[in-house]
């Protein structure tokens, strides 16, 4: 990924944009596809099998190479590109609207379950650290508004370490403490 860690301000847009379908998402996208080495045998070079998906908009790439398919590499490379746009790109609409049915959906008793492979991930990820930006890093108001624990918001951003290196950096820059 080329781009930089610093989140690109979206606060005219209504949704962010892992929450849009993946059809309207890969609207917005260019699509490459390349030949690379790596796992697979014989057969791995002979087909362009890699997937790369370029959000024109936001410039943020996704990128799939591991496996031997191109149909499984293409939606490796969605999801990975939803994720990276949920850690790059902020929106106060967002925040404002926290916590959203999809976050209700996924939090019972104070604690968030969603594995960091569903497509579920990404969504949740960007509402957390929507949150957590219009809070100004701060974990105890962002949980409370989330309606989760500040411990079981930090585990959540974990699930991505680039997710906790950014709030770190935020935090850092307000002179808070860093989260564990």
């Amino acid at each position: 990924m080329s781009h930089s860690m610093e989140p690109i301000p979206s606060d005219h847009a209504v949704l962010h944009p892992v929450q849009l379908p993946v059809e309207l998402l890969l609207r917005a996208c260019e699509v490459r596809h390349e030949r690379r080495r790596g796992p697979g045998g014989q057969h791995r070079n002979k087909t362009e099998s890699a997937v790369v998906l370029l959000h024109t908009p936001t410039g943020i790439e996704g990128q799939a190479a591991e496996r031997r398919s191109q149909h499984d590499n293409h939606r490796v490379a969605v999801t990975r590109l939803r994720v990276n746009m949920a850690l790059a790109v902020r929106t106060a609409s967002l925040a404002e609207a926290a916590p959203t049915e999809l976050w209700r959906s996924r939090c019972h008793g104070g604690k968030i379950g969603c594995n960091p492979d569903h497509e579920d991930f990404a969504p949740l990820l960007a509402e957390a650290l929507d949150v957590l930006h219009s809070r100004n890093g701060h974990v105890a108001g962002s949980a409370e508004q989330l309606g989760v624990t500040p411990s079981q918001l930090v585990k959540f951003l974990k699930h991505d370490h680039r997710a906790l290196l950014l709030v770190n950096d935020q935090r850092r820059r307000l002179g808070l403490h860093s989260l564990d």
